[in-house]
């Protein structure tokens, strides 16, 4: 057998040698030397003239936008699938990877088109079985049961499909390298030729990763870097529902959120998903708010919840879950100083419902006023969303896409908005209580 034209290269330094090493000669860092192909010596330049594209002829370039036949993956991914978008889907084992790529596969095979799936971990019959206990027809999907990279490849270059997805990168394994599949210089150097391979055939690929324990995607962070998107799939484990999220995008914002339900049939995207995160609010509970919030451009109303606790520590406790950590010590802060709470001696808890991430500001009013109705044991009105940003000063500000959340509001139900100042209406039915400072508009909740 013919030795593989490999080098073993720094991560850190970049220095190559010619066999593996525990510790970088160069860097002396350990555990940094990858596998990888050695490329072909350089050449001189050629004399071939060079091709330039005016900006002005880019811009009349319209941007087509495939539909994937799942409203909410198409959300997060900026409205539909773009020709040589490379997509990276990472979450948890068994949230659903699998089972919403192939769903995806059957919506866009079943629209006329060609989909190409590989299932580089499980056999032809064990898709098949998948697709049966899905109730898909399986109209336009080929399977491709094979994990080297070669001829999936192949079949790219000639097979004239709009979509291809990989189940997973972990499991490719390329004749090039020596190393086992799931190494860092298989996945990345996988990645890199099937990515390459999607742009020059003009259809979507999609690549499915592993996780660590850590939450993040397996192999090497540039592997992020060679795709277009990354899409992480999240879920509770007390909850059916499943959020999709775009932590990179190309192609669209990257704060969109796609909600799904997993049943019997698969996973369901949810068209309201608010119902879903109010649905086992406790009546008439201290501690309890619920924020008008944005995720991208969809106005979602979740439900924030606090618990204040006398503590027996000289320092007490400020844990959150769903808002920024630092943001809740200066939101207790502001409540001492500028609304005369005692916190000093108790613990604060605050939760947000459903598994969903607070990151704006506009979740500051809800916050603070979910830990002033715990500490003082006297729920809030049932019928009050809350939004807007709390400064320093005590100060409410006024927050963006304030008639969205209004209407968001008023659509599920709701009687009284409490927010900042500003010049946004509230919609008929809806009272709107507006406060300049934080201790004001804890006032008009009591």
């Amino acid at each position: 057998m013919a030795k593989r034209n490999t080098l073993f290269v720094c991560q850190n330094c970049g220095v190559a040698q010619p066999k593996w090493l525990g510790r970088c000669p160069s860097c002396q860092s350990w555990d940094t030397m990858v596998e990888e192909p050695a490329g072909p010596a350089r050449r001189g330049r050629t004399s071939a003239p060079v091709k330039l594209t005016p900006l002005t002829m880019a811009l009349e370039r319209p941007e087509v936008r495939q539909r994937t036949g799942l409203p909410e993956l198409d959300r997060v991914l900026g409205g539909g699938l773009v020709a040589g978008m490379v997509v990276l889907v990472g979450g948890e084992p068994g949230i659903g990877k699998s089972t919403l790529m192939l769903q995806a596969a059957q919506s866009l095979g079943g629209d006329g088109g060609r989909v190409l799936y590989v299932a580089a971990e499980e056999s032809a019959r064990q898709i098949g079985l998948r697709a049966q206990r899905l109730g898909l027809a399986g109209r336009g999907v080929e399977l491709l049961a094979d994990t080297a990279l070669e001829p999936i490849a192949q079949a790219m270059a000639q097979g004239g499909y709009h979509a291809v997805v990989v189940d997973s990168i972990q499991a490719l394994k390329s004749d090039e390298l020596a190393s086992a599949p799931g190494a860092v210089g298989q996945v990345r150097h996988c990645a890199a030729e099937l990515a390459g391979a999607a742009k020059a055939a003009g259809c979507a690929l999609f690549l499915v990763g592993h996780v660590t324990k850590e939450g993040a995607l397996a192999g090497p962070r540039v592997l992020e870097h060679l795709v277009d998107t990354v899409l992480y799939f999240e879920s509770e484990p007390s909850l059916s529902l499943r959020l999709l999220r775009a932590v990179k995008n190309r192609f669209g914002a990257t704060d969109e959120v796609g909600v799904f339900e997993m049943g019997e049939a698969g996973l369901a995207g949810v068209s309201n998903p608010s119902a879903h995160f109010l649905a086992h609010r406790p009546a008439s509970a201290p501690g309890s708010a619920v924020c008008a919030a944005m995720s991208g451009t969809r106005p979602l109303l979740v439900e924030v919840q606090a618990l204040v606790s006398p503590s027996g520590l000289a320092m007490p406790r400020r844990q959150a879950l769903g808002v920024d950590q630092g943001r809740l010590h200066m939101l207790t802060a502001v409540l001492a100083i500028h609304a005369g709470l005692d916190l000093g001696g108790h613990d604060v808890f605050v939760n947000v419902t459903g598994g969903v991430r607070l990151s704006e500001p506009a979740a500051d009013l809800a916050v603070a006023a979910a830990i002033a109705s715990s500490l003082a044991n006297r729920p809030l009105p049932a019928k009050t969303v809350c939004f807007g940003e709390v400064g320093l000063a005590g100060e409410l500000r006024a927050v963006g896409r304030s008639a969205a959340r209004m209407a968001e509001a008023q659509r599920q139900g709701f009687g009284q908005v409490l927010t900042a100042p500003g010049k946004t209406a509230a919609p008929a039915d809806l009272e709107l209580l507006s406060a300049d400072r934080l201790d004001q508009a804890l006032a008009l909740l009591w």
